[in-house]
């Protein structure tokens, strides 16, 4: 008897590079919205060296920030017969570079439900909380039902003060679910948001989700960041992140009293006309101390 023949496998890189680009956080992504994506290379001694090489060669962009996000190996997971694992980073620019072959897109683009800067989107009550119920009220049983509410009162709460930002995975997954997102490969005239091929809007989900926590006990925001910035321009980043609007003056005494920033002595010209001091990002204290986890404080 032959041995049962093994299905081949493959390993690449895929990797979500983020600038903030006029306020809006960025992908950089290929002409079909696909992240960059290589083949695992053993030339480099560690995957991080094979990213930033790969990122410079082919994307003409140095990357700052790097950190590896998750293995994706579902099956099915491509179009393609065989395996394909995808080693997913997270990296992070403050500016934009002229890839020949790239083009930044907007995130929000792509979840237009994650952007509370301006109230919850008008996309949850219209869209997507009606497709949910539905969802729910189809289920075979009440434990059935019971489990679908509570799904969605966690990722979609109707008090907006209990919205949880960081949970942008389970919120993508959910819709995946219900068939929402075009990804879920059923014809409807409700997907929401720019799809992307493949799972690499799954993929996207885990960044934004990483990135929203990690805002919170690690200064990454200043990699985003040009070398001097305004205090209005790292709380408009760090806003952006989040898709929140936070409380101005609570924002800047938690920035003062963690010692992340120092004033330059420069100023520059606000929108208003009006000077603004210029600051820079204390390095140093990453050797001094970790930043203190907090929370962010919410306008309102």
């Amino acid at each position: 008897m032959k041995p049962k023949e093994r299905s081949a496998l493959s390993i690449e890189l895929n990797a979500v590079i983020v600038a903030v680009v006029e306020g809006e956080p960025c992908l950089l992504t290929a002409d079909n919205l696909a992240l960059p994506s290589g083949p695992f290379e053993s030339g480099h001694r560690t995957l991080e060296q094979g990213l930033r090489a790969w990122a410079k060669l082919k994307g003409h962009q140095a990357l700052g920030y790097v950190e590896q996000l998750y293995t994706f190996a579902d099956r099915g997971r491509t179009s393609e017969s065989a395996r394909s694992v995808s080693i997913g980073y997270l990296a992070l620019v403050h500016e934009k570079a002229g890839a020949m072959d790239a083009a930044w897109s907007p995130w929000y683009a792509h979840f237009p439900w994650e952007d509370h800067r301006g109230g919850a989107p008008k996309i949850i009550a219209k869209t997507i909380i009606p497709a949910l119920i539905a969802w729910k009220n189809a289920a075979p049983d009440s434990a059935g039902k019971h489990a679908r509410s509570e799904r969605i009162g966690n990722a979609f709460p109707s008090d907006p003060h209990l919205w949880n930002e960081e949970l942008v995975l389970q919120r993508y997954e959910l819709l995946w679910e219900t068939g929402l997102v075009a990804e879920a490969g059923r014809k409807s005239g409700n997907a929401l948001g720019l799809a992307m091929p493949y799972d690499h809007r799954r993929i996207v989900a885990t960044a934004m989700a990483r990135l929203r926590a990690k805002i919170k006990y690690r200064p990454v925001v200043f990699e985003l960041l040009p070398r001097q910035f305004t205090l209005l321009q790292l709380q408009n980043t760090v806003e952006a992140l989040a898709g929140l609007r936070l409380h101005k003056q609570n924002f800047r005494r938690l920035v003062e009293t963690q010692g992340l920033v120092e004033e330059t002595g420069a100023i520059t010209r606000g929108a208003s006309g009006r000077p603004a001091k210029l600051f820079s990002f204390r390095r140093k204290v990453l050797q001094e101390r970790a930043a203190a986890g907090t929370k962010l404080a919410r306008a309102g």
